[in-house]
């Protein structure tokens, strides 16, 4: 199994002039699995590599039990329950964790927080950059004056204090790495290492005091050879050097100026980067953050000769019409991939449909927003394709027998229309899954019911669409 962190600690420590030696010694792993991780990395950063993998899903064994100890938070409040309480009643249950971890939960979901001093720690050139997303409502005179909830994520080298910010549109992990990949670009290097604020997209979650890193944002990590970190949970003054030029910006550049809109920001915000942010007299530093940049690049990692990919992968089902749906638009494929499951890659600007055996379909550029023809690559006057009745046959009977058995009797009763059903029911794998309609099929076949209408009816009462299974199982994982 790969292991990120493992990954993540070799290439940034033969960055740092550790030998392969040394490495294998200190992790007590062989020096051909040290030379693989540092080829692999290299490879990755020369020509990068396109590859799918299957997610995999990993959770805690207190995440089944957290609606049970809210109940118990909200029940037994004046006087508090205590941690061990809860841990007993929670061994009645059949939680098999242990104290710890249910002490750490219990702790950030009270709202307890250290009481100790945080001090803000100077670091060297090219140590360390920090990275935050910040919120404000803002008026743009071309909404009416309206004021709109605009999002702000900002990067900045803790040692020179100079900053990059980037006006986003959400908080997603996509977001962060393409914002992330634009910073290093504007600054020429990466740091050894980052500082997050705990953020999702980041941090799986806290187990024994420690944070467990996205999977996907520790391959970032190694990626561009830096060591990720974070602040603990509920603490942001562990993070002043990002949040201190927050406040910055608000007194600075946002208060009295007017902005069109989003792209008029943006544009005003890049001009204030570099003739006033980058040119101001440091409170702490006593320098402008733009000359002791200068000192800061040379220790800056280089970047690699080919970026992260931040796509974004997922598995659609082709429908009726022959075309994919991703954020209400169709993008249409060849017809003989109908109610097939193919993966779809989404970057910044581009769709890309992949067949069943992993190969590149089509390829189309992402719906511009307020778009009316919602067919992304159909012709205006198009004939309706029909899958041939052999085709249709041969993927019913792909189901297995009961389906072939209940299709012959369809012919039988239905001489003149039998097509027309096969068709609907192929066309229900679009929407349930297989082994749903051959439990719908079964039970027609006991009532005699050779109808594809009484199908579709079984299934709308007694099973569950594919799209609400997804979002079921996305909701699960969430909590």
């Amino acid at each position: 199994m790969k292991d990120e962190l493992l990954e993540n600690n070799i290439v940034s420590l033969h960055g740092r002039g550790w030998s392969m030696r040394r490495l294998a010694q200190e992790f007590n792993i062989s020096r051909q699995r040290v030379k693989r991780i540092l080829l692999t990395n290299v490879n990755q950063r020369k020509i990068g590599i396109e590859r799918l993998q299957k997610p995999e899903s990993r959770g805690s064994k207190l995440d089944v039990h957290k609606a049970y100890i809210g109940e118990l938070l909200e029940q037994y409040n004046a006087p508090p329950i205590t941690n061990q309480r809860i841990y007993e009643l929670l061994l009645e249950k059949g939680y098999e964790g242990k104290m710890t971890i249910l002490r750490n939960y219990l702790a950030q979901v009270r709202g307890k927080k250290t009481s100790e001093s945080i001090v803000c720690v100077e670091t060297n050139p090219g140590q360390r950059g920090s990275h935050d997303w910040s919120e404000y409502y803002i008026e743009l005179t071309d909404h009416g004056g309206e004021k709109e909830k605009i999002i702000f994520l900002s990067y900045i080298l803790n040692y020179s204090r100079r900053q990059y910010i980037e006006i986003v549109e959400d908080k997603t992990q996509s977001t962060l790495f393409g914002c992330l990949i634009n910073a290093f670009i504007y600054f020429d290097g990466v740091p050894k290492e980052i500082k997050g604020d705990n953020q999702k997209v980041c941090v799986d979650r806290w187990e024994l005091g420690k944070p467990i890193f996205n999977k996907n944002y520790l391959s970032f990590a190694t990626h561009y050879r830096f060591r990720p970190l974070t602040i603990h949970p509920g603490e942001p003054r562990e993070n002043l050097k990002i949040e201190r030029p927050f406040y910055y910006l608000e007194t600075n550049f946002l208060n009295g100026r007017t902005f069109c809109n989003k792209q008029d920001l943006q544009d005003q915000l890049q001009i204030w980067l570099v003739e006033r942010n980058d040119q101001r007299i440091h409170r702490t530093t006593k320098r402008k953050p733009i000359d002791l940049y200068g000192e800061e690049l040379a220790s800056l990692q280089r970047l690699p000769t080919q970026q992260y990919d931040t796509s974004i992968i997922e598995y659609r089902i082709v429908n009726n019409e022959s075309a994919i749906q991703w954020e209400n638009y169709y993008y249409v494929v060849p017809s003989h991939f109908m109610y097939e499951s193919c993966a779809v890659r989404i970057t910044k600007n581009e769709l890309i449909i992949y067949s069943p055996d992993y190969e590149i379909i089509v390829r189309y550029p992402k719906a511009e927003k307020g778009r009316k023809n919602r067919y992304i690559g159909r012709k205006e006057k198009v004939e309706k394709y029909t899958l041939p009745t052999k085709q249709v046959a041969e993927r019913l009977r792909a189901f297995g027998p009961d389906l072939e058995h209940f299709m012959e009797q369809i012919k039988r009763q239905k001489p003149g229309t039998h097509r027309h059903h096969w068709r609907h029911i192929l066309s229900l794998k679009a929407t349930y899954r297989v082994a749903d309609i051959i439990v719908a099929v079964q039970r027609a076949a006991r009532y005699h019911v050779y109808d594809s209408r009484g199908i579709e009816n079984f299934l709308a009462v007694n099973a569950k669409k594919i799209s609400e299974l997804t979002f079921s199982n996305k909701t699960s994982s969430n909590e």
